[in-house]
């Protein structure tokens, strides 16, 4: 079959379009939206996948319930590290992400912090937010922060919400809440373990652990979007993260351990 000179033009401009656009998504790299509790690690290990693979990455940090709305309305993300793995299902369900890609990469912890100078006992766990040292105590929105509304699951468990939700001031996400407490505008703050352990916070502060019976578990969720056109790189990314020596450097970062396959 011969083809016309202006078929010839238009099928090598095809082409080109393809080639150049299949250069600009594998340029681009993938798009990574995480969960502001994972902050202190996630860069040194995507950094890691980097030299490992090859293949390049950029994250955005943030709350999850707000990625979640952003993702319902098509932001251009290729994966979704989410710090309550409900959101991932939520998206799956809606037909949003690729079905079968939802992996459990971790499960986060609360801590009680305060600053290193400050008077108050941290030993007495949430007891202390009742004393008058404390006026104002930093927690996540729990309007769509995991952290935050764990905050709020853990003061009704103790019997202690009624008597300290005046105090609250609210971060956007956990690293907000934490630095409101680090900058001393709040007393104390209730955050995620992994922020507790950063190498900033551990020198500035002191924690004590919120017992785990006192809220849900803190499930962490990670899922590739349907509209990923970097699919093959994602997938590669997902089974990095499945790495035993990412699963160990994610708990020296104050994360529990994934089930080996997240709950449908």
């Amino acid at each position: 079959m011969r083809f016309q000179p202006a078929m010839r033009r238009a099928l090598l401009l095809f082409v080109c379009a393809f080639v150049l656009r299949a250069g600009a998504v594998a340029a681009q790299g993938i798009r990574i939206a995480a969960a502001s509790d994972l902050q202190p690690v996630l860069p040194a290990i995507v950094s890691r996948f980097e030299r490992d693979t090859g293949r390049s990455a950029t994250i955005s940090f943030g709350s999850s319930g707000n990625f979640f709305s952003q993702l319902q309305n098509g932001a251009p993300f290729d994966v979704f590290l989410s710090a309550d793995i409900d959101y991932p299902k939520r998206l799956e369900s809606a037909g949003l992400a690729e079905p079968g890609s939802l992996y459990q990469y971790a499960t986060g912890a609360l801590v009680l912090w305060v600053r290193r100078e400050s008077g108050v006992d941290v030993t007495r766990g949430l007891e202390a937010l009742t004393g008058a040292a404390v006026r104002r105590i930093a927690i996540a929105n729990p309007d769509h922060a995991p952290y935050g509304r764990a905050a709020v699951d853990a003061l009704r468990s103790a019997n202690l919400y009624e008597q300290v939700r005046a105090k609250f001031v609210f971060g956007e996400n956990v690293s907000q809440a934490a630095q409101f407490v680090q900058s001393g505008n709040a007393e104390a703050g209730i955050i995620p373990l992994s922020l507790a352990r950063s190498a900033a916070m551990g020198t500035a502060g002191r924690y004590s652990e919120v017992p785990s019976s006192l809220y849900p578990p803190i499930e962490q969720g990670a899922i590739v979007l349907r509209s990923s056109r970097n699919k093959d790189a994602v997938a590669a990314f997902i089974d990095y993260l499945k790495r035993p020596d990412i699963i160990h450097e994610l708990a020296d970062a104050g994360f529990g351990p994934p089930r080996a396959r997240a709950p449908r």
